[in-house]
């Protein structure tokens, strides 16, 4: 035998990796109710902003964003600086008392009260989420997914989702983006706190049978 399994060594006694609490993301344990969305949050030459659905959970909601570019009359450069800003985490330049660059997507969103909490200065390359609950709310960006669609080669759709933590109040509340390079002015829109309670109490346990759920 030329290729043979490595020898045998021992297992190192690795601490167990730190839990993802609950202000940073969605209950692993947990199917979020679904709510239809078809909210255009706003529309550019090059840029579609929309929230086609959001999930309702027992400790927070899931605001899904589609983010769809197009080139148009963009050069090609102009393009590839576009669609490299549809990450928020690799745009640089982000400093505490210094004006934003126009390249960074910005989501928040402000409750009636007046709390509101934003997604600008979040890392996604931190590797031990902070353990103690920070004051709420919290608006955190997870990772992203693209999916294939037919149509035109330049042409370009990212889901991000927003986890909001806590739940809302069961009110009228505000979520705003902003987006100077994408030609995207700041544009507000009310999403409905209620009808987010009342679809978080449709939100199924995975395995309703476990001591976790109890």
């Amino acid at each position: 035998m030329f290729f043979e399994p490595p020898p045998a060594q021992e297992e190192s006694s690795r601490p167990p990796k730190p839990e993802w609490p609950p202000w940073s993301a969605p209950p692993s344990d947990e199917m979020g109710a679904v709510m239809a969305g078809g909210l255009v949050l706003a529309r550019t030459p090059n840029v579609a902003i929309t929230v086609p659905a959001i999930q309702a959970f027992s400790t927070g909601c899931l605001i899904n964003v589609d983010i769809a570019t197009r080139r148009e009359a963009l050069s090609p450069d102009d393009f590839q600086a576009l669609q490299l800003a549809v990450f928020p985490h690799m745009v640089t330049g982000v400093r505490a008392d210094q004006p934003l660059p126009d390249q960074l997507l910005r989501f928040g969103v402000r409750f009636a009260g007046g709390a509101k909490a934003t997604t600008v200065g979040q890392r996604l390359d931190r590797t031990r989420p902070p353990q103690d609950p920070p004051p709420g709310p919290q608006l955190s960006l997870l990772l992203p997914s693209m999916s294939m669609r037919s149509g035109d080669a330049d042409t370009g759709v990212t889901t991000w989702g927003l986890w909001l933590w806590p739940s809302p109040p069961g009110e009228r509340f505000e979520l705003a983006v902003e987006w100077p390079l994408g030609g995207v002015e700041l544009s507000i829109a009310e999403l409905d706190g209620a009808a987010i309670a009342a679809a978080a109490r449709q939100a199924i346990l995975y395995w309703p049978d476990s001591p976790q759920s109890g």
